[in-house]
């Protein structure tokens, strides 16, 4: 498995149909254009694992603002989950942040106990809830994994 920008059109269809076929985007009513939009964000670093040629996963991860090393999107494809993809794009991701920045900001449905579980044994600390922040009913915990602070 190798993990690359992403670059074509043809993978960033993939990749919103992976989200707009999967929780946690079903139960967050996101849809397929929606996903291809996130895609399609000018300020936004896209990396996506592929076993051969087949698209395994992908992270969408931006560099910008307060919270710049914020991982925005990780989804992997039903046929690749549990192979360990998941594990290989945050370790692709971290790496990249750590190069710039001490943290790695994400959010996670409060729903979503296996993403939690998952964050949380990578080393991934909660430190805030944002409530009803996305759907009515839902709230999105922040979390973070950090190696120091800002200064």
């Amino acid at each position: 498995m190798r993990i690359e920008p992403h670059v074509t059109d043809a993978r960033r269809d993939v990749c919103a149909r992976i989200m707009a076929e999967s929780d946690p985007w079903l139960t967050l009513g996101q849809t397929y254009e929606q996903s291809l939009r996130l895609m399609l964000m000018p300020d936004r670093e896209i990396y996506v694992a592929l076993e051969g040629e087949a698209v395994a996963g992908f992270a969408i991860l931006s560099m910008q603002g307060i919270l710049a090393g914020y991982l925005q999107t990780l989804a992997v494809a039903a046929p690749f989950r549990g192979q360990g993809v998941g594990t290989k794009l945050m370790s692709h991701i971290e790496t990249r942040v750590f190069g710039d920045k001490p943290n790695v900001f994400l959010f996670v449905s409060s729903f979503n106990t296996p993403a939690q579980q998952f964050y949380a044994a990578l080393g991934y600390e909660t430190i805030g809830i944002v409530h009803e922040f996305l759907v009515k009913g839902h709230d999105e915990i922040l979390m973070r994994k950090t190696i120091g602070p800002l200064r």
